[in-house]
């Protein structure tokens, strides 16, 4: 055969590759495969599959062999564990996943699940290996000359440059190209762009960004003046306010002086921002439970259609009898599951490349609820009925200001999958019971994926409550898991009850994500009617309840992000709302729930950031300046808030 002919086919072997395995993950986790992100997709696979010819290609016929043969199966296994990641988690894995994957043992049944469903697939992943294997033995590559490897590797300089350079032409739109490969890493979108092996090099880069502490100048903050007479009044008003001269949960922080000594530019430009942000005014609710005792739970997995009055009465009670949110979101953040933990305890948007939660345990964190009460001489305890470490937790809640139990450090919880949130509470409720004013904080476990009643111990446990009624398995498996969840808090509020404590004591309940466990369709069942998955699959629950309390319904557009400064403000706490992403649900603030693809909702319009897409909520679509104006706000509080995390920014403006 002619060696040139052989060469282009060796050269070309290793990029159509690459584009094959693309194509084959982009077929089963995507909508649409041929689409402009094809094309980036197929022009970037070209430099890349040229570095591994020139890996495979200069060495001994034997040795460039074996390293072919390692190249393809490592190529088979990133692609094959990214596609079953996905079908698990609704995500695909940073590579910061890795660092805690050792932890990660109980999802093995979870696993061999999700390749059960995915075996047509997994083939296709696993062909090119196959098919190696075979014919092994007529695989044969030379070694090229150092005048060819040079030819090469300018050759792939320059196609990766030209490359990069089309890519950052095309900035339009939300979520052009342009600003995905340059200033936000959203992993979804950036493989569907990009394709999975340029995002893995972006994830690369930003992790050593942030481990090296290197110089981003995608950080600049573009700053609107705002005028001081803004913070005077609000377009919105949700919650009547008496004619009164308006106070502010905000301190008295010498921006001026921190701007004027400040030789970093990066936070230079973040104190600009945040002087210039408006702060959330103080209400008829502020202060309502100073002095009080509050219990704050992250409820795993745990949706509005697990609130029922026959099957978690207690739920149930609490979400009628307490402040009614009926507009409320849970958004799936991008890195990990923790995100939503971390968004709901610290109203900061996760940083897209790292676990934000496990970054911030280096921090100063004066906003969490743990570090505000303790500060204010409350005894605060943290809780988690699974393993203590995992996703690190053992270093971020101490942290938050609490000391902190789980499974493997002081919580004896028995270890079953998962483990029980009532059995969770029946240990811990004592050790603060008596000890006012207190603040615990709960991450529940028992409503954890798998739902069905072979690998899921509360499930099984609970299963009887839920044989008659008329869904599928895993819905009744997810219910069943939420009946543990409704048990637990019964518990918690009889002990109160006993302690004469239950009207002093404010209990707040939401979840870290909606139950990506459940298929679209499986969620649809449960909700009795299709779900929207660009917004409605995001619709949460917040509750947030005080015996003896008159309820209160609140029709207010809101997330998890807003927690923090909710609490903070019925707490008569003094904050900074300024430095916070969220808002005071309670407060006259306009409303603003963030999606991680930079999608937006407010009272006005719901905003598709992929499509471009406006669905008005008032009858009339909004006019191009305001979609324009909340997108940009939108883009500078993820930026902000990962500059936060980033830069450890709290620490710079309190000590």
């Amino acid at each position: 055969m002619n060696s040139k002919f052989v060469k282009l086919i060796n050269v070309s072997f290793m990029p159509l590759l690459i584009i094959y395995f693309e194509t084959v993950l982009k077929t089963v986790v995507y909508d649409k495969v041929f689409n402009e992100g094809y094309i980036f997709m197929c022009l970037f696979s070209l430099p890349i599959g040229f570095v591994f010819y020139l890996v495979a290609s200069c060495f001994t016929e034997k040795t460039n062999k074996i390293i072919f043969m390692i190249l393809v199966g490592c190529l088979t296994f990133y692609y094959s564990a990214q596609m079953m990641y996905f079908k698990i988690f609704s995500t695909f894995a940073s590579l910061y996943f890795f660092i805690g994957a050792g932890k990660a043992a109980q999802f093995f049944d979870v696993l061999i699940n999700a390749v059960k469903h995915s075996i047509i697939p997994l083939l296709f992943m696993l062909l090119p290996l196959a098919l190696m294997a075979v014919f092994h033995k007529k695989i044969s590559i030379s070694r090229i000359s150092k005048k060819y490897i040079a030819r090469v590797a300018v050759s792939t300089v320059i196609m990766q440059a030209a490359v990069t350079i089309f890519v950052l032409s095309f900035d339009e739109g939300m979520l052009s190209p342009a600003y995905l490969y340059k200033e936000a890493f959203l992993v979804e979108d950036s493989i569907d762009k990009f394709g999975l092996l340029t995002t893995g090099r972006l994830d690369l880069k930003n992790i050593l960004k942030n481990t090296l502490a290197l110089a981003d100048e995608s950080e600049h903050i573009e700053i609107v003046e705002s005028d001081e007479e803004d913070k005077k009044a609000s377009e919105y008003s949700e919650v009547p306010e008496e004619e009164v001269i308006a106070e502010y949960n905000e301190l008295d922080l010498p921006f001026g002086e921190l701007i004027e000594k400040e030789i970093n530019e990066n936070i230079k430009s973040m104190h600009k921002y945040f002087m210039n942000e408006n702060p959330s005014k103080k209400n008829k609710y502020t202060g309502m439970f100073k002095g009080k005792n509050l219990i704050m739970i992250t409820a795993e997995g745990f949706s509005p259609y697990a609130v029922d009055r026959e099957l978690t009465p207690t739920l149930y009670k609490m979400y009628e009898e307490g402040f009614k949110f009926t507009d409320f979101y849970t958004p799936l953040w991008g890195v990990s599951t923790s995100d939503g933990e971390y968004v709901a305890c610290t109203s900061l948007l996760p940083k897209e490349g790292v676990w934000s939660f496990y970054k911030s345990s280096e921090n100063y964190m004066p906003y969490c609820m743990g570090n505000q009460l303790k500060s204010v001489g409350y005894e605060t305890y943290a809780y988690h009925d699974h393993y203590f470490d995992y996703y690190f937790r053992n270093k971020s809640h101490p942290n938050m200001g609490y000391t902190y139990k789980g499974l493997g450090n002081g919580l004896d919880v028995t270890e079953t999958w998962p483990e029980s949130d009532l059995e969770m509470m029946e240990l811990t409720v004592n050790e603060y019971i008596d000890k006012q004013p207190f603040h615990a904080y709960y991450m529940t476990v028992s409503g954890h994926l798998q739902y069905n009643f072979t690998g899921n111990y509360i499930a099984l446990k609970n299963k009887s409550l839920v044989d008659n009624l008329e869904y599928s398995e895993s819905v009744k498996a997810y219910l069943s898991c939420n009946i543990e969840l409704d048990r637990a808090i019964g518990k918690l509020i009889e002990e109160l009850e006993k302690a004469g404590i239950a009207d002093d004591t404010l209990i707040a309940i939401s979840p870290d994500h909606y139950p990506y466990g459940l298929t679209e369709a499986e969620i649809s069942e449960l909700a009795g009617h299709k779900v929207d998955s660009d917004f409605e699959l995001y619709k949460g629950v917040f509750l947030l309840w005080s015996k003896g309390m008159e309820p209160v319904e609140i029709n207010k557009t809101s997330s998890s992000l807003d927690i923090i400064p909710t609490l903070s403000n019925l707490m008569g706490l003094e904050y900074d709302s300024r430095l916070l992403m969220g808002r005071d649900i309670l407060s006259d603030s306009e409303p603003l729930v963030m999606l991680k693809d930079r999608s937006w909702i407010t009272d006005k319009a719901f905003f598709n950031a992929r499509t471009g897409e406006v669905i008005s909520r008032t009858g009339s679509i909004p006019e191009s300046g305001y979609i324009e104006e909340i997108s940009e706000k939108v883009k500078q509080k993820f930026k902000v808030s990962a500059m936060v995390l980033g830069h450890d920014y709290y620490r710079t403006v309190f000590q």
